[in-house]
């Protein structure tokens, strides 16, 4: 065991649990970025990852990793800028841990984050919403369930994260029906649910019939689905609504995007945008500015607002100096 093995084990169980209090879902992926990372490594120079040391994980191996996910596992530039950030924040801890090891660390450290396109928001309309929610056949279990999976996330918005690990105990379905989740950092939340939403929900919860600390969309083996289930049941019903609405076919579709779909879908209703940002749990409202951005009505509003400029070009000259002078006081 060389000293890389015991500072990524106190990273995890010191750093990250014990000072930081990292939530379950920030240590998960900390913990794939560095799992991708020793098996690149792995593959790239036949060493195990306990046997690795500092200096094997110099400027030039990182660099090429993250290369690596792009290229080969065609992850965006801000999958790969996530990934440096989890990096960075182990090379800062091994920086006070291996004093010795600075020279590497600091060309580690040294790499920026690389700049990226933003593009506009994806999200559904009302159409395609409604041929969503249609293509499960409820006439099966599966289908009842991915049915009320998918009306809760489109109206409620929450995260893929937020979703796997609800629980039965987490839904309230009487009076103020409402949706309770714990959220990025650290966040706790209670997101109102529509009369139709809450009936649903209701309807599945008897038939699912779990325990309070049951996750509330279960694998038929009881167990909680995965970010992956989810996102394949979501492309399995994609094709089958594409069908009914072709507009369905051009989208590339995921989990945020329902979440994009909900925000679109309140910004439309005039819902101000830091209620938004309160529903969705963005800590910052800049967050829900990417909204105003892809919302074309509401520019086709202020566009209907202004007034045609119907004056002829160039610069307004006064008929004569007195008035001008008298206009001027």
């Amino acid at each position: 065991m060389t000293a890389i093995t015991p500072t990524v084990q106190m990273f995890f169980t010191d750093r990250l649990a014990r000072q930081h209090q990292a939530s379950a879902h920030t240590m998960a992926a900390y913990r794939d970025t560095l799992r991708l990372l020793f098996v690149f490594v792995q593959k790239r120079t036949g060493k195990y990852p306990a046997r690795l040391d500092w200096d094997d994980l110099d400027h030039d191996v990182i660099s090429a990793f993250l290369d690596h996910l792009e290229t080969e596992r065609h992850n965006t530039s801000r999958t790969r800028n996530v990934r440096l950030g989890a990096l960075r924040s182990l090379f800062r801890y091994a920086a006070l841990q291996h004093p010795e090891h600075a020279d590497v660390i600091a060309r580690v450290l040294a790499i920026p984050p690389k700049r990226f396109d933003t593009a506009t928001v994806s999200y559904l309309t009302a159409i395609e919403v409604v041929a969503l929610l249609a293509a499960p056949d409820r006439a099966r279990w599966e289908g009842r369930r991915d049915h009320a999976l998918l009306m809760l996330c489109i109206q409620t918005g929450l995260r893929v994260s937020e979703l796997t690990s609800l629980n039965c105990a987490d839904i309230a379905t009487g009076t103020g029906a409402h949706v309770s989740c714990l959220g990025k950092g650290r966040k706790e939340r209670a997101i109102p649910m529509t009369g139709e939403t809450s009936a649903v929900i209701r309807e599945w919860l008897i038939e699912r019939g779990g325990a309070p600390g049951d996750p509330i969309f279960p694998t038929r083996g009881g167990r909680r689905l995965s970010r992956d289930a989810i996102a394949q049941r979501l492309k399995t019903h994609q094709a089958v609504a594409s069908r009914s609405c072709p507009t369905l076919q051009t989208k590339k579709l995921s989990p945020h995007t329902l979440r994009h779909t909900t925000a679109m879908t309140l910004l439309q209703a005039g819902v101000d945008t830091t209620v938004i940002a309160l529903w969705l749990g963005h800590a910052d409202t800049r967050s829900t500015n990417a909204y105003l951005h892809a919302d074309m009505t509401i520019k086709e509003r202020a566009l209907a607002r202004t007034t045609p400029v119907t004056s002829p070009p160039g610069r307004f000259k006064p008929a004569d100096s007195l008035l001008a002078f008298l206009e001027g006081l």
